[in-house]
């Protein structure tokens, strides 16, 4: 099935939260890019996000952190893909408000979803596969 990567920096006016803990919208915004780039290499149009089945935050991101957004398509129906997402932290800052920083020997996982998005079937030109 298809599978996209987005790769982002983290920067401070996405902090909302004491602590400067970035606002949980941010992550989903970036599921709605990916989740974008898979209907458009699978079907040649951006199609629409129908619904969140589920979306788990799982660790906190702080500015200066460097995301790694992944989705794959898990089953294609005439209109309806089915698609999983996950967000790894690969790079952290040691401090905040430090210039220092450090890669993950291990990404962390901050976020998993399952989703549907859905493209009529007038613009479905089925570029990569389905």
């Amino acid at each position: 099935m298809s599978e996209a990567l987005i790769r982002v920096r983290i920067s401070e006016k996405d902090a909302h939260y004491g602590g400067g803990v970035v606002d949980g919208a941010k992550l989903l915004a970036l599921l709605g890019d990916v989740a974008t780039e898979l209907l458009i290499r699978h079907d040649g149009d951006e199609g629409l996000f129908r619904a969140y089945d589920n979306v788990e935050f799982m660790a906190p991101v702080y500015p200066g952190d460097f995301l790694e957004a992944r989705g794959t398509i898990t089953k294609v129906g005439n209109t309806s893909r089915k698609m999983e997402f996950a967000i790894h932290k690969v790079i952290t800052l040691t401090s905040p408000g430090s210039s220092k920083a450090e890669v993950l020997a291990e990404p962390q996982l901050v976020l998993k979803a399952s989703g549907t998005c859905v493209v009529p079937k007038d613009r479905q030109s089925h570029k990569e596969g389905g």
